[in-house]
C-alpha cells in the first residue's frame, strides 16, 4: 500500500472523534522544526508557480479558484497561518476575509449573506479567518438561535458548498486542533509580553470555560459537513511549525490536483516576436 497523500492524512469522516486526534500529532511529513522550515521553502516555490497558473487560467476565462477556510478555538493559529502560509504566495492573488461578530446589517440578512460576498473570484486563493461555521458554533454554544435553527444550517451549508464546488471553487476546510493546555500557555504568553497584549481579550477566558461545549459543537459540525465537495481536515496545531507545514502542503496538493493551465495565446507568437524585434526605438 502506497504512502498516504497529505489530504488523506488529515481528512476526517462523518464518524470523526476529535478526542482521538492528538493536537501534537504528526501523522505525515516533517518530524522537527528545521525539517519543516526546509520543506516550507520548497512548498512556497510550488505554491507560487501553481498560483500563477491559476491566475493565468482565469485571465483566459477559467472559472476556478481556491477557498481556504480556517476554524479553531482562540489561539489556535488562524492569524499565524495567514502570515506564514498565505504569505508564501503573491498577495495580488489573495482574497482574505475575517468574519467577526455580525453587524446589525449582516444580522438583518440570511447568515450566508456576508459569506457569499467574500467568495474568491476566478483565479484567486481566498482565505476565511473564521467563516459561515460560526453560525453553528458560537450561535449554538451561546444560544443565539434556537436548536432547530442552527441544526437546519448544516444542510444549508452543505448545499452552499456544493454550489461553490459546481462553480469551480475548490474548498479546503481546516479545523486547527489545539489542546486546552496549549491554549492556556498561549493566553498567558500574550499577557506576559507587552507586544502581544493587544491580542488578548478578557472574553477569551469566558469562551475557554465553554471548552466542552465547543468541542461537541465542532465534532457535530465536522461530522455533518464533511463531504466530497468540501471535506474537513483536522490539523494538529499545538506545534505551530507543523500546523503551518500541514496547511501549506494541503494547499499545494489541492492546487496540484486541480492542475491549473496557462491559456493558449490569442495571437501568433512567431509573428509577435518579429514585430517586437522590428520595433526599433
Amino acid at each position: 500500500m502506497g504512502r498516504k497523500s497529505v489530504r488523506q492524512a488529515f481528512r476526517v469522516g462523518s464518524d470523526v472523534d476529535l478526542a482521538a486526534i492528538d493536537p501534537r500529532g504528526r501523522p505525515i511529513g516533517p518530524k522537527d522544526k528545521s525539517a519543516a522550515a526546509a520543506e516550507l521553502t520548497g512548498l512556497g516555490a510550488q505554491l507560487d508557480d501553481l498560483q500563477e497558473a491559476l491566475i493565468a487560467e482565469a485571465s483566459g476565462g477559467g472559472p476556478r479558484s481556491v477557498l481556504l477556510v480556517l476554524q479553531g478555538m482562540d489561539t489556535s493559529g488562524k492569524g499565524g497561518v495567514i502570515s506564514h502560509v498565505a504569505g508564501l504566495v503573491n498577495p495580488q492573488g489573495l482574497a482574505i476575509a475575517s468574519f467577526k461578530r455580525p453587524t446589525p446589517q449582516e444580522l438583518a440578512h440570511d447568515f450566508l449573506w456576508r459569506i457569499r460576498k467574500r467568495v474568491p473570484r476566478p483565479g484567486q486563493i481566498g482565505v476565511f479567518d473564521r467563516s459561515h461555521y460560526e453560525d453553528v458554533l458560537v450561535a449554538r454554544v451561546d444560544g443565539l438561535v434556537p436548536e432547530e435553527v442552527w441544526r437546519a444550517r448544516y444542510d444549508t451549508i452543505n448545499a452552499f458548498e456544493s454550489e461553490l464546488d459546481s462553480q469551480g471553487v475548490a474548498i479546503v476546510k481546516c479545523m486547527l486542533h489545539i489542546s486546552p493546555e496549549k491554549q492556556q500557555e498561549r493566553l498567558l504568553a500574550r499577557l506576559d509580553d507587552p507586544a502581544k497584549r493587544w491580542k488578548y481579550n478578557p472574553s477569551d477566558v469566558d469562551t475557554r470555560l465553554k471548552w466542552p461545549q465547543y468541542a461537541q459543537a465542532y465534532t457535530d459540525a465536522l461530522r455533518a459537513c464533511t463531504t466530497d465537495a468540501a471535506p474537513w481536515y483536522v490539523i494538529p496545531s499545538d506545534r505551530k511549525w507543523y500546523r503551518n507545514w500541514a496547511i501549506a502542503a494541503l494547499l499545494a496538493e489541492t492546487l496540484a490536483v486541480m492542475g491549473p493551465r496557462f491559456p493558449k495565446p490569442g495571437f501568433d507568437v512567431k509573428a509577435e516576436r518579429a514585430r517586437v524585434q522590428a520595433a526599433k526605438i
